[in-house]
């Protein structure tokens, strides 16, 4: 046996264990030293397998497989800076506990330090933003299927968790890299579990019942979480609280509260409903106005399944760590029915109002606004189908003004909150055969135009719906506005035509400039297949004031 088939034998044995392990999906992009890799995973016959042009693209893509489908998933790539391409993904994965799978081909022992062509050291070169990092051997003699397994089984363990995360698998290789035709065998899929926190301590179930029931004056605050429950609406419902879900959380159905978020904006419904007791499920909130109700409750509680910690103000008086899927449905067994309170009644009666106030406001408004789209975008998603959002402005207008609704899933990179890879995320979600729609700034689609202009013609069916204000138009909302270098460093208007950059990609667009047409032209590009870009000019100082018209408009609801 050469040292290329060699190489092969130990590539195939790493795949043919990662498919055993329950890897399904895998994404690749073109290089020379991972040639046993991209030929491993292209002929095992059990791996579905996406080709990307650059490796950031090639890792965000596997990012968003992962978070459709809860399932471990490859990114691969050659050695050298390719490896370093990964990283804003790893990152992303590691703290929105995403199992991706690392698989990064390296040069040889002997080409280390040597300044050799396109060899850096890799070996641990993600730190601690991985579950594992391991460096596999070169076989000098026949490859050892036992050993290779143990490695494997090892770092596979390491991803499931808890918590999951991505594992980095180095893999050196030696010339030649070409093997002949060696057919090996192929093991069968297998859908491994991952491994649940440990068993809830009654004791634990019993203090965190205590808090649910310890006041009327109570709030459960629903975050991003990686596997959320739209049954935390009976809790809500059991223990009569209001329940504020951000869309990211998944549990934004029926019961949950509509405008949630404009009633923590409006100071004076606030100062009179305070709670006693913020109960947060998952991460820290995403809005100013729903960071401050957590900042000011006299007691936080954490229900933390994916050991994100989520107290930025250090303010939470416990936490605890475990699964809403395990937590949710035993709290229910446990908790006795209270009736429906004058508290939760005075929340109710004020979400009626505040969301009729928004929905006439907006229904009421010649030209497109940000605020619409992302109401109309969430509220006509196909039944089953998935919306990913973008991080900056399109998160924060959804949790503004989504209406609850069932058979929607919400997915969001929210573990860092960056905007890049948003395309390649979504086009990762859209692989997975699930209907996609993604909701994104201009930025964050140019951002990612590579990905945009490599998959249009190759990916699967995706529509992007940008609000164009032609810039970061979320430092208008923030202190930054006041500097006089606003537009030069922070906004950085790009005035770069989104239609041409869509006709280059081989993409669609349509360009809508009437808020009713927003819905009709979503709905065709969907119906056409394919990736679709859908336009919505915004004019950012109008976007602005529109913002402010909706918090006057609520504040004098509430107060009539």
């Amino acid at each position: 046996m050469g040292d290329a088939e060699r190489a092969f034998e130990a590539a195939w044995g790493v795949v043919d264990e990662l498919v055993r392990a329950g890897m399904e999906h895998a994404c690749l992009s073109p290089g020379s030293r991972s040639t046993p890799i991209a030929l491993a995973l292209a002929r095992h016959p059990h791996v579905r397998l996406h080709v990307h042009l650059d490796e950031r693209a090639c890792a965000f893509s596997a990012l968003g497989i992962a978070k459709a489908t809860g399932r471990p998933v490859a990114a691969a790539c050659t050695s050298g800076t390719a490896v370093a391409n990964l990283f804003p993904a790893v990152i992303e994965a590691s703290m929105s506990r995403a199992m991706l799978l690392l698989l990064t081909a390296d040069r040889p022992p002997e080409l280390q330090g040597v300044g050799a062509n396109q060899t850096i050291d890799q070996r641990g070169i993600f730190g601690r933003s991985v579950r594992r990092s391991l460096q596999l051997p070169i076989e000098e003699g026949p490859v050892d299927p036992a050993a290779w397994r143990a490695s494997i089984e090892g770092a596979m363990l390491a991803a499931l968790g808890p918590p999951p995360g991505p594992v980095h698998l180095n893999l050196p290789f030696r010339e030649p890299l070409v093997p002949a035709a060696t057919p090996l065998p192929a093991s069968p899929p297998a859908r491994r579990e991952r491994r649940p926190d440990t068993e809830l301590d009654p004791e634990e179930l019993d203090r965190l019942r205590g808090e649910l029931t310890s006041t009327e004056r109570g709030v459960l605050l629903a975050g991003t979480v990686r596997e959320g429950s739209d049954r935390l609406v009976e809790v809500a419902e059991r223990i009569s609280w209001p329940l504020l879900a951000e869309p990211t959380s998944n549990a934004r159905v029926p019961g949950a509260l509509a405008a949630g978020q404009q009633l923590l904006a409006a100071d004076a419904f606030l100062g009179a409903h305070l709670p006693e007791v913020v109960v947060q499920v998952g991460a820290a909130p995403t809005s100013r106005p729903a960071l401050e109700l957590v900042r000011r409750a006299p007691r936080l509680v954490i229900l933390d399944p994916d050991h994100v910690v989520g107290d930025p103000f250090r303010r939470a008086a416990w936490s605890l760590r475990a699964e809403t899927r395990v937590v949710v449905p035993e709290l229910l067994d446990v908790l006795e029915p209270v009736p429906m309170t004058t508290w939760l009644r005075s929340w109710r009666e004020a979400d009626r109002v505040a969301r009729g106030a928004v929905d006439a406001l907006l229904d009421s408004w010649p030209e497109p606004s940000e605020p619409r789209v992302a109401r109309d975008v969430a509220a006509s998603a196909p039944e089953g189908s998935t919306l990913v959002v973008g991080s900056s402005m399109p998160v924060r207008d959804l949790d503004a003004y989504m209406a609850p609704r069932a058979g929607l899933r919400v997915i969001g990179n929210r573990g860092a909150s960056g905007i890049d890879g948003f395309v390649s995320t979504a086009l990762g979600v859209a692989a997975t055969g699930t209907t996609t729609t993604a909701l994104c700034g201009d930025l964050a689609l140019l951002h990612d135009a590579g990905s945009l202009l490599w998959s249009a013609r190759r990916g699967p069916d995706c529509v992007f719906v940008v609000p164009n204000n032609d810039g970061g138009v979320i430092f208008s909302f923030l202190p930054q506005r006041a500097l006089p270098e606003l537009e030069e460093l922070f906004t950085t208007p790009h005035e770069l035509d989104l239609a041409a950059i869509c006709a280059a990609a081989g993409a669609g667009h349509a360009l809508v400039t009437r808020p009713d047409r927003l819905v009709p032209a979503t709905e065709a590009a969907r119906a056409a297949g394919g990736v679709h870009v859908v336009e919505v000019p915004i004019d950012r100082e109008a976007n602005l004031r529109r913002h402010e018209e909706v918090r006057d408009a609520v504040a004098t609801a509430l107060g009539r």
